[in-house]
């Protein structure tokens, strides 16, 4: 599929447009998704997207774009290896553990922010007073010192999404996946969570956004536009 930083004409089947595509090459050990000519339809349905190349790098942010029913969430679960593809190939080298963010925030109601992050990294098998003060630095990079001891119920819609970027950051999975991650939230609140994950962008981690929001495509580094002709 040819690169393109213009607008796409129209053609028979929907065709994505990688803005900004990685190259393959890289460190040998770090982890890395190779799509070649990746397509996808349900049935006798028309294909939702087709011809779809990209190479996922990690320290890249990559968001997935285009209308309702363009194939977003389709390429998310297609990415986890939920769902195979009816076409073209998806590599995978490196994953070994992935993290998914949803729309919509769930914590347990009365554990603190900082137990939400703690979690993980006590099941990584850290100890407890480094569990601690790990969770803290995870809380710091997405801005929540201040609501740390504060328990789930008590924050704020964007708090909470930041909480989760933060929780999903702890378990260090090669693949972080995020669904619609400002869906629901203000201006001012988008803005703080698409802030806090260009700051998580920093680790070695490859990370993918579905998203309507323009924002949110910003603040990527890369796109992924799954578009119909009109």
């Amino acid at each position: 599929m040819p690169v393109t930083q213009g607008p796409v004409p129209a053609v028979q089947n929907p065709t994505p447009v990688v803005q900004n595509p990685t190259p393959t090459t890289q460190n040998p050990t770090l982890p890395l998704v190779v799509a070649r000519e990746l397509g996808h339809q349900f049935g006798e349905n028309p294909l939702l997207f087709s011809g779809l190349d990209f190479a996922l790098k990690p320290r890249e942010t990559y968001a997935l774009t285009g209308p309702s029913g363009s194939g977003k969430s389709t390429l998310l679960n297609i990415l986890a290896g939920w769902l195979t593809p009816t076409a073209g190939t998806l590599d995978r080298h490196n994953i070994h553990s992935i993290a998914w963010v949803f729309q919509n925030p769930h914590g347990v109601t009365q554990r603190s922010a900082e137990d939400h992050v703690a979690l993980p990294l006590l099941a990584r098998g850290l100890t407890h007073h480094t569990a601690r003060a790990v969770a803290g630095d995870y809380l710091a990079r997405v801005g929540l010192t201040d609501v740390a001891h504060q328990p789930f119920h008590t924050l704020s819609g964007g708090e909470a999404q930041r909480l989760m970027l933060a929780r999903a950051i702890a378990s260090q999975p090669d693949l972080l996946l995020v669904d619609e991650p400002t869906a629901q939230l203000d201006t001012h609140t988008a803005t703080s969570v698409n802030q806090a994950i260009t700051a998580l962008a920093e680790d070695n981690i490859i990370i993918v956004i579905a998203t309507h929001d323009h924002r949110t495509r910003d603040a990527c580094t890369n796109i992924i536009d799954l578009r119909h002709p009109q």
